[in-house]
Protein backbone atom coordinates (compact mmCIF):
# COMPACT_ATOMS: atom_id res chain seq x y z
CA UNK A 1 0.00 0.00 0.00
CA UNK A 2 1.27 3.40 -0.90
CA UNK A 3 -1.00 5.34 -0.07
CA UNK A 4 -3.65 4.44 3.38
CA UNK A 5 -7.39 5.17 2.31
CA UNK A 6 -9.95 5.72 4.69
CA UNK A 7 -13.48 5.81 4.56
CA UNK A 8 -15.80 8.71 6.24
CA UNK A 9 -17.47 6.41 8.65
CA UNK A 10 -14.28 5.14 9.80
CA UNK A 11 -13.13 8.46 10.55
CA UNK A 12 -12.51 8.92 14.51
CA UNK A 13 -12.73 5.19 15.04
CA UNK A 14 -9.51 3.41 15.80
CA UNK A 15 -8.66 0.47 12.87
CA UNK A 16 -8.67 -3.25 14.52
CA UNK A 17 -5.91 -5.20 15.13
CA UNK A 18 -6.48 -7.13 12.20
CA UNK A 19 -7.62 -4.91 9.76
CA UNK A 20 -5.31 -5.15 6.37
CA UNK A 21 -3.91 -1.93 6.92
CA UNK A 22 -3.04 -2.09 10.27
CA UNK A 23 -1.23 -5.10 9.42
CA UNK A 24 0.78 -2.94 6.70
CA UNK A 25 1.38 -0.43 8.86
CA UNK A 26 2.55 -1.84 12.37
CA UNK A 27 4.15 -5.63 10.51
CA UNK A 28 5.59 -4.28 7.00
CA UNK A 29 6.41 -0.79 7.36
CA UNK A 30 7.26 -1.42 10.88
CA UNK A 31 5.22 2.05 12.01
CA UNK A 32 5.30 2.74 15.95
CA UNK A 33 3.19 6.20 17.91
CA UNK A 34 4.31 9.04 16.53
CA UNK A 35 5.50 7.75 13.00
CA UNK A 36 3.73 9.42 9.99
CA UNK A 37 2.25 7.79 6.61
CA UNK A 38 0.57 8.59 3.86
CA UNK A 39 -2.89 8.54 3.67
CA UNK A 40 -6.34 9.98 2.36
CA UNK A 41 -10.37 9.96 3.05
CA UNK A 42 -12.32 7.98 -0.10
CA UNK A 43 -13.57 10.79 -2.44
CA UNK A 44 -11.79 13.16 -0.58
CA UNK A 45 -8.11 14.53 0.11
CA UNK A 46 -4.79 12.99 0.44
CA UNK A 47 -2.10 14.23 2.81
CA UNK A 48 -0.37 12.82 6.58
CA UNK A 49 -1.71 10.08 8.95
CA UNK A 50 0.44 9.99 12.48
CA UNK A 51 0.02 6.58 14.66
CA UNK A 52 -1.60 8.35 17.67
CA UNK A 53 -1.57 5.26 19.65
CA UNK A 54 -1.53 1.63 19.50
CA UNK A 55 -4.22 0.19 22.09
CA UNK A 56 -3.42 -2.48 24.40
CA UNK A 57 -6.23 -4.82 22.20
CA UNK A 58 -3.65 -4.43 19.23
CA UNK A 59 -5.94 -1.99 17.60
CA UNK A 60 -4.19 1.67 15.95
CA UNK A 61 -5.56 5.19 17.02
CA UNK A 62 -4.72 7.86 14.06
CA UNK A 63 -5.35 11.27 13.05
CA UNK A 64 -5.26 12.78 9.57
CA UNK A 65 -3.88 15.56 8.26
CA UNK A 66 -5.06 16.40 4.49
CA UNK A 67 -4.29 19.20 2.11
CA UNK A 68 -3.87 17.62 -1.35
CA UNK A 69 -6.33 17.00 -3.61
CA UNK A 70 -5.84 13.72 -5.85
CA UNK A 71 -5.28 13.12 -9.32
CA UNK A 72 -8.13 13.21 -12.17
CA UNK A 73 -9.19 9.94 -13.28
CA UNK A 74 -8.03 9.01 -16.74
CA UNK A 75 -11.44 9.99 -18.71
CA UNK A 76 -11.64 6.52 -19.89
CA UNK A 77 -15.00 4.12 -19.73
CA UNK A 78 -14.51 0.10 -19.91
CA UNK A 79 -16.94 -2.29 -20.48
CA UNK A 80 -15.67 -5.60 -19.98
CA UNK A 81 -17.30 -9.23 -20.10
CA UNK A 82 -18.02 -10.65 -16.97
CA UNK A 83 -14.83 -12.89 -16.26
CA UNK A 84 -14.13 -15.62 -14.01
CA UNK A 85 -14.57 -14.67 -10.28
CA UNK A 86 -10.85 -15.51 -9.80
CA UNK A 87 -10.07 -13.04 -12.46
CA UNK A 88 -12.36 -10.36 -11.42
CA UNK A 89 -10.67 -9.05 -7.96
CA UNK A 90 -7.26 -8.80 -9.89
CA UNK A 91 -9.17 -6.73 -13.06
CA UNK A 92 -10.53 -4.29 -10.34
CA UNK A 93 -7.50 -3.80 -8.59
CA UNK A 94 -6.06 -3.12 -11.44
CA UNK A 95 -8.05 -0.81 -13.74
CA UNK A 96 -8.23 1.18 -10.81
CA UNK A 97 -4.65 1.42 -10.45
CA UNK A 98 -4.66 2.59 -14.24
CA UNK A 99 -7.36 5.19 -13.13
CA UNK A 100 -10.03 4.06 -15.64
CA UNK A 101 -13.26 6.80 -14.63
CA UNK A 102 -15.99 4.20 -14.85
CA UNK A 103 -16.45 0.04 -14.91
CA UNK A 104 -18.76 -1.47 -16.73
CA UNK A 105 -19.49 -5.14 -15.89
CA UNK A 106 -21.79 -6.75 -18.81
CA UNK A 107 -23.25 -9.75 -19.93
CA UNK A 108 -22.10 -11.46 -23.36
CA UNK A 109 -23.58 -14.18 -25.64
CA UNK A 110 -20.41 -16.14 -25.17
CA UNK A 111 -19.72 -15.82 -21.27
CA UNK A 112 -20.33 -18.05 -18.74
CA UNK A 113 -23.53 -16.71 -17.24
CA UNK A 114 -22.43 -18.32 -13.72
CA UNK A 115 -19.40 -15.91 -13.67
CA UNK A 116 -21.92 -12.82 -12.52
CA UNK A 117 -23.27 -14.79 -9.62
CA UNK A 118 -19.96 -14.39 -8.13
CA UNK A 119 -20.06 -12.91 -4.09
CA UNK A 120 -17.50 -10.61 -5.07
CA UNK A 121 -20.69 -8.10 -6.10
CA UNK A 122 -22.44 -8.73 -3.13
CA UNK A 123 -20.31 -9.23 0.04
CA UNK A 124 -18.03 -5.65 -0.35
CA UNK A 125 -15.13 -7.38 -2.06
CA UNK A 126 -15.44 -5.72 -5.54
CA UNK A 127 -15.65 -2.28 -3.76
CA UNK A 128 -12.29 -3.69 -1.62
CA UNK A 129 -10.33 -4.37 -5.00
CA UNK A 130 -10.98 -1.05 -6.28
CA UNK A 131 -9.55 0.71 -3.11
CA UNK A 132 -6.97 -1.55 -3.53
CA UNK A 133 -5.79 -0.23 -6.57
CA UNK A 134 -6.32 3.65 -5.43
CA UNK A 135 -3.92 2.85 -2.85
CA UNK A 136 -1.64 1.15 -5.01
CA UNK A 137 -1.78 4.27 -7.31
CA UNK A 138 -1.56 6.95 -4.48
CA UNK A 139 -5.32 8.06 -5.38
CA UNK A 140 -8.13 8.82 -3.02
CA UNK A 141 -10.88 8.01 -5.86
CA UNK A 142 -12.29 4.76 -7.19
CA UNK A 143 -13.96 3.90 -10.37
CA UNK A 144 -17.96 4.12 -10.80
CA UNK A 145 -18.74 -0.08 -10.67
CA UNK A 146 -21.93 -0.85 -12.63
CA UNK A 147 -23.83 -4.14 -13.80
CA UNK A 148 -25.64 -4.83 -16.89
CA UNK A 149 -26.99 -7.53 -18.42
CA UNK A 150 -26.51 -7.68 -21.92
CA UNK A 151 -24.34 -5.62 -24.16
CA UNK A 152 -27.69 -4.85 -25.71
CA UNK A 153 -29.04 -2.91 -22.95
CA UNK A 154 -25.12 -0.96 -22.45
CA UNK A 155 -25.27 0.10 -25.43
CA UNK A 156 -28.79 1.27 -25.82
CA UNK A 157 -28.05 3.41 -22.71
CA UNK A 158 -25.06 4.79 -24.14
CA UNK A 159 -24.05 5.57 -20.45
CA UNK A 160 -20.85 7.45 -21.70
CA UNK A 161 -23.11 10.04 -23.26
CA UNK A 162 -24.61 11.32 -19.85
CA UNK A 163 -23.66 14.62 -18.85
CA UNK A 164 -21.38 14.63 -21.49
CA UNK A 165 -22.62 18.45 -22.65
CA UNK A 166 -20.37 20.09 -25.42
CA UNK A 167 -17.63 18.02 -25.14
CA UNK A 168 -16.16 16.20 -28.12
CA UNK A 169 -17.61 12.68 -28.99
CA UNK A 170 -15.48 10.03 -26.97
CA UNK A 171 -13.09 7.43 -28.87
CA UNK A 172 -15.63 3.92 -29.09
CA UNK A 173 -13.28 1.13 -29.66
CA UNK A 174 -13.67 -2.72 -28.97
CA UNK A 175 -10.97 -4.89 -28.74
CA UNK A 176 -11.23 -7.93 -30.99
CA UNK A 177 -8.34 -9.64 -32.16
CA UNK A 178 -10.82 -12.38 -34.17
CA UNK A 179 -12.40 -10.36 -36.97
CA UNK A 180 -10.64 -6.77 -36.46
CA UNK A 181 -11.38 -3.72 -38.41
CA UNK A 182 -7.90 -2.35 -37.42
CA UNK A 183 -4.79 -2.16 -35.18
CA UNK A 184 -5.61 -0.72 -31.85
CA UNK A 185 -1.80 -0.13 -31.34
CA UNK A 186 -1.95 1.59 -35.16
CA UNK A 187 -4.53 3.83 -33.97
CA UNK A 188 -3.40 7.78 -34.81
CA UNK A 189 -5.90 10.17 -34.03
CA UNK A 190 -7.07 11.35 -30.44
CA UNK A 191 -9.97 12.32 -28.28
CA UNK A 192 -9.72 13.32 -24.90
CA UNK A 193 -11.72 10.42 -23.69
CA UNK A 194 -12.66 7.06 -24.92
CA UNK A 195 -15.04 4.22 -24.55
CA UNK A 196 -13.29 0.81 -24.50
CA UNK A 197 -15.43 -1.96 -24.85
CA UNK A 198 -13.44 -6.33 -24.04
CA UNK A 199 -14.98 -8.91 -24.54
CA UNK A 200 -15.16 -12.51 -22.23
CA UNK A 201 -12.09 -14.94 -23.08
CA UNK A 202 -14.15 -16.67 -25.74
CA UNK A 203 -14.71 -13.08 -27.45
CA UNK A 204 -17.69 -12.04 -29.27
CA UNK A 205 -20.35 -13.45 -31.45
CA UNK A 206 -21.04 -12.40 -34.71
CA UNK A 207 -24.54 -10.97 -33.56
CA UNK A 208 -22.64 -8.62 -31.30
CA UNK A 209 -19.62 -7.51 -33.45
CA UNK A 210 -22.44 -5.85 -35.52
CA UNK A 211 -24.04 -4.06 -33.21
CA UNK A 212 -20.98 -2.89 -31.81
CA UNK A 213 -20.32 -1.64 -34.76
CA UNK A 214 -23.88 0.26 -35.59
CA UNK A 215 -23.19 2.05 -32.40
CA UNK A 216 -20.12 3.17 -33.85
CA UNK A 217 -17.81 0.98 -32.33
CA UNK A 218 -13.79 0.25 -33.97
CA UNK A 219 -13.23 -3.02 -33.75
CA UNK A 220 -9.63 -3.04 -33.08
CA UNK A 221 -7.20 -5.94 -32.83
CA UNK A 222 -4.06 -6.88 -29.73
CA UNK A 223 -2.24 -8.65 -31.97
CA UNK A 224 -2.89 -12.48 -32.78
CA UNK A 225 -2.25 -13.71 -29.46
CA UNK A 226 -5.37 -14.68 -27.48
CA UNK A 227 -5.26 -12.81 -23.57
CA UNK A 228 -7.03 -13.82 -21.08
CA UNK A 229 -9.69 -11.19 -19.37
CA UNK A 230 -7.25 -9.01 -17.53
CA UNK A 231 -4.35 -8.99 -19.72
CA UNK A 232 -6.46 -8.23 -22.58
CA UNK A 233 -8.13 -5.32 -20.45
CA UNK A 234 -5.05 -3.60 -18.77
CA UNK A 235 -2.73 -3.80 -22.53
CA UNK A 236 -6.07 -2.04 -24.19
CA UNK A 237 -6.47 0.48 -21.42
CA UNK A 238 -2.67 1.60 -21.45
CA UNK A 239 -2.42 1.78 -25.57
CA UNK A 240 -5.90 3.79 -25.32
CA UNK A 241 -4.33 5.79 -22.60
CA UNK A 242 -1.94 6.64 -24.89
CA UNK A 243 -4.10 8.00 -27.83
CA UNK A 244 -6.04 10.07 -25.56
CA UNK A 245 -2.67 11.56 -24.22
CA UNK A 246 -3.15 10.65 -20.69
CA UNK A 247 0.67 8.96 -20.80
CA UNK A 248 2.52 12.48 -21.90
Amino acid sequence: MNLILFEEYELGKALPRRDERTVHLLKVLRKKPGDSFDAGVLGGQRGTGIIEKINLDGSLLYSLRLFEDPPPRVPLRMAVGFPRPIQLRRLLRDLSSLGVSEVDLIGTDLGDKNYRNTNLLNDGGARSALMEGAMQSRDSTIPGLALWPRLDDWLGERPWEKGQGRRSPALLAAADNLRPEGSLARLSFMRRQAVLAVGPERGWSDRERDILEKAGFLRLSLGERALRTETACVAAAVLIMEKIGELR
